[in-house]
């Protein structure tokens, strides 16, 4: 598995901000009530963001030689699959609200400053689960190889 670009991280931060941001602009259009991003979104990708890095610690251990105890392969694929997802899913969501951001403050009135608080904390939150995506997915990653430049083994001739 190739680890995760920053272009693709920074690609999906600006849908996200796109999405975000005309989202609001059309139920705002529509007459609808804009999206109120809840607290609980904020504290489920903090703690989602910590317990994909508590699953790849044993991973790293494994693989750097402090661990005893074998891992499992496919729970170490697993847990690197869900970093780079959760990495994914934090850029995405970080730019949802800022995109939500940018059209509370780009508006003549501003609609609740609750709102716009709420907006922030999803923000940063996401910028959190992608922070521990990113951690999480260099703990599962193997170390490079250093190759032995004194020997070479004899070729056939």
């Amino acid at each position: 598995m190739k680890r995760t670009r920053p272009l693709t991280l920074v690609l999906l931060g600006l849908a996200g901000a796109v999405v975000g941001f005309f989202v609001e602009v059309g139920l705002a259009s529509s007459g609808q009530p804009i999206i109120s991003l809840p607290i609980s979104l904020s504290i489920t990708l903090v703690a989602a963001g910590a317990i994909v890095v508590v699953l790849a610690v044993p991973i790293a251990r494994a693989i750097r030689g402090t661990n005893l105890n074998p891992i499992n392969p496919f729970r170490a694929m697993r847990v690197a699959v869900l970093a780079k997802a959760s990495s994914m899913v934090g850029s995405l969501i970080a730019g949802v609200g800022l995109g939500v951001v940018v059209y509370l403050l780009s508006r003549a009135v501003v609609p609740a400053v609750s709102s716009l608080w709420l907006a922030i904390a999803a923000a940063v939150a996401g910028v959190v689960l992608l922070a521990c995506g990113l951690v999480a997915e260099k703990l599962c990653t193997l170390p490079q190889k250093i190759p032995i430049t004194g020997s070479r083994p004899p070729t056939g001739g």
